[in-house]
This record gives C-alpha cells, structure tokens and sequence, in this order.
C-alpha cells in the first residue's frame, strides 16, 4: 500500500508527499516520518512536514463528523461503518473517559496504528468535548507523537546501519 501511495505520488516535491502521507487516517506521521526520512530529507522538514499534514485533517474532521454521520446512517451501510467505528473507538478509549483533556493528548501521542489524530477526533466527538479543548490536546499529542516517533525512527535507522553496514 505504501509503495503503491510513494508511486503515485512520485512526481510531487517530497515535502507535499511526506504532508499528504500525514494526512493519511492510519498512516498519519507515525508512517510519514519514517518515509521521509528514508526519502533522504532534512530531519527539520520532515517532522514539520508531517505535524503540518497530520493536523491538516483534524478541523474538518472535528467540526463534520457529527452531523455527516448522522445524515449518513440513514443509509444502512454507512450506519453499519459508523456504528462500528463508534464502537471500536469508545471501546478504546478509556483513557481519554476517565482523563478527558489530558487523556485525548496521551492517546493521540501513543503512536500505535488504532491511536493518532484521526481516532482522537472520533473520540472528542463521542466524547462531546469542547472544540477548542479537543483541538488543543489533538495538536499536543500530535507533537508529542512526532518527537517519539521521530526518535524510535533515528534509533531504528542507527541500529540497522550499525548491525548491517560493515564497518572497517
């Protein structure tokens, strides 16, 4: 799937692929940073890149998500869909129940593929929490996601140069 997205989109600056890679839902920065940097690009430019495409969606998401679902769920496939993305979300997200504001920040930076921005504004409209609360702790995780990410990718990429290039 990756490599199929990295083909087509092969054509544009790697900046706006690594942006388009973090606005991806599932992928989101915790995919875009590795990939940019095994792109070759400057460190600085790829977590700006990837926080800037990972909060592009978060907006939008936050402000539609509610009354497209449920003009949606008269039709009963998308009712199934969202049932099922309601449910899956609240069943994770205890943490952000019991924690609220602090607890959506720490479950959008766990950077594990059902967490991230994306579940973070499913659950702050489950949740019913206010705009500018959600979008503040969405952002800090988004942050926070990205210095973790970040350093699990450097650490990674100098374990594999140390285990696998010959050093002489």
């Amino acid at each position: 799937m990756i490599q199929a997205i990295l083909t087509n989109l092969s054509f544009l600056p790697k900046e706006l692929v690594i942006t388009i890679i973090a606005a991806l839902p599932i992928l989101e920065l915790r995919g875009a940073i590795p990939i940019g940097l095994t792109m070759g690009l400057e460190i600085k430019r790829v977590i700006f890149f990837s926080i800037i495409g990972n909060l592009i969606p978060v907006i939008p998401i936050l402000f539609l998500l509610e009354p497209v679902s449920a003009y949606l769920r008269r039709f009963w496939l998308f009712k199934k869909f969202f049932d099922w993305l309601f449910e899956r979300t609240r069943r994770r997200s205890d943490l952000i129940e019991k924690y609220e504001f602090l607890g959506l920040i720490l479950f959008v930076a766990i950077p594990l593929p059902i967490t991230g921005a994306w579940t973070g504004c499913v659950a702050a409209t489950l949740f019913k929490m206010r705009l500018r609360y959600a979008l503040l702790a969405i952002a800090l995780g988004v942050f926070i996601a990205a210095a973790i990410v970040t350093a699990v990718s450097l650490a990674g990429k100098g374990i594999f140069y140390h285990v696998f290039i010959p050093h002489y």
